[in-house]
């Protein structure tokens, strides 16, 4: 008869052994949950200031905003950025306002126009309105409004401008960012900065 040798293992190492392969399976999930995907299409933009230009809904006239830098940088539908400018919905009347739900065309009646500040630079802004084109050929009553973000909500100026027909351009008002975020100096001493 053949003499087998019962290997004996210590039960202080099979402890051992099988806490290790816990703290492994511990670990490797902890890893799959400290990177978890990618979220696509959220954008988390900073802002300090956000300007808003609306005008009545459903209308398929098209308003334009022009906002001039301290640094005399201009941002409009042809140069969205510029700076910390940034030009983040440029609205052409009805001509850009149906989305795709579920597969179904939905028309959008908003009218608006959104102009972020991303930082605080010193200075002056100028922000003018341009009547750019039109089919109802009728006067256009455009809100203005300037919100500074950080570190509350806190509306900083709101107003209506009459635009009477198209290709007019009027300043809707001028403004200073001082050191301390703080927004001042409000004029409407009228500058031209439509180029086209």
């Amino acid at each position: 008869m053949k003499n087998y040798r019962r290997y004996q293992s210590d039960p202080f190492t099979d402890l051992l052994f099988n806490a290790l392969l816990g703290f492994t399976f511990l670990f490797l999930v902890a890893i799959m949950f400290m990177n978890p995907e990618a979220k696509s299409g959220i954008i988390d933009p900073k802002a300090e200031y956000i300007l808003t230009i609306t005008w009545e809904d459903n209308s398929p006239d098209d308003i334009d905003v022009w906002v001039e830098d301290p640094d005399g940088r201009v941002v409009w539908f042809r140069n969205t950025e510029a700076g910390l400018l940034h030009l983040d919905r440029d609205d052409r009347g009805l001509i850009n306002d149906t989305i795709v739900v579920n597969g179904e065309a939905l028309q959008n009646p908003l009218n608006q126009e959104v102009i972020t500040i991303r930082g605080v630079v010193r200075g002056e802004y100028v922000v003018n309105l341009h009547y750019y084109a039109t089919e109802t050929e009728k006067p256009v009553d455009v809100q203005v409004r300037l919100v500074k973000v950080n570190p509350t909500l806190e509306i900083v100026y709101y107003n209506t401008i009459t635009l009477e027909q198209v290709g007019v351009e009027k300043t809707a008002f001028r403004f200073r960012i001082n050191i301390d975020g703080k927004v001042s100096d409000i004029s409407f001493l009228p500058k031209q900065l439509v180029s086209v």
